[in-house]
């Protein structure tokens, strides 16, 4: 890491990721993708689209150990 480390911190920083303000969700989405918002924290919107994302996942998970405890 090619990072600064300040007095009394042990743990270099790095550079912020670009960020750009987004009007709505759905304008952050359609701009830069639900990937790079909800990962890359592209916006402000990131923590939400990782809570969709999160959903997404967890009922996918859900319904494939529902589906294997019924085999």
């Amino acid at each position: 890491m090619s990072g600064e480390v300040r007095k009394g911190e042990r743990i270099p920083r790095r550079k912020a990721p670009p960020y750009e303000e987004a009007d709505g969700f759905g304008q952050a989405v359609a701009r830069d993708g639900f990937l790079a918002t909800a990962i890359n924290d592209t916006n402000q919107y990131g923590p939400i689209g990782m809570m969709i994302l999160l959903f997404i996942v967890a009922t996918i998970t859900g319904a494939a150990i529902k589906l294997l405890e019924s085999l």
